[in-house]
């Protein structure tokens, strides 16, 4: 599997998102679909030429990134490309001076919740539209130097 950074206009990515949007439509109801910040660097995972999944980072101060649109093809999960993007992002996260990440995520969305958690992300308070929203639940994680 190749991990790749993708311009947003990528029809492949853009794909990938409309697919990530439609599954959060389909978990939450039309209040599921949020935006993401045009100028995230957005990573793309690779399989045998075809793209399986996507993933953003969002700067949210100069020692804060923000996590976005976390998406595997159905056909694909369970195979470790989430662990492998969230990584990437970690990575790159680290590269542009991230001290920390942070992610919501839904609990409609075990998956994701498990999959955070065994990463090392840890509860943290609600921030942002999330603050009075029940079915979200917050995470960050420091990133080492």
């Amino acid at each position: 599997m190749l991990i790749e950074e993708r311009p947003l206009a990528d029809a492949q990515l853009q794909a990938l998102l409309e697919a990530a949007f439609a599954e959060l439509v389909a978990r939450y109801g039309p209040e599921g679909r949020s935006g993401v910040d045009p100028a995230a660097r957005f990573l793309v995972a690779v399989d045998e030429g075809r793209p399986i999944a996507c993933a953003a980072l969002q700067q949210v101060d100069d020692r804060t990134g923000e996590v976005k649109r976390m998406y595997v093809l159905p056909s694909h999960r369970g195979r470790g490309a989430a662990r492998a993007l969230l990584k990437a992002l970690e990575t790159l996260g680290a590269e542009l001076g991230h001290t920390r990440l942070r992610l919501t995520t839904g609990i409609r969305q075990p998956e994701a919740i498990a999959l955070y958690e065994s990463a090392g992300y840890a509860p943290i308070p609600a921030y942002g539209k999330y603050v009075d929203e029940p079915t979200s639940r917050s995470y960050g994680k420091a990133l080492g130097r």
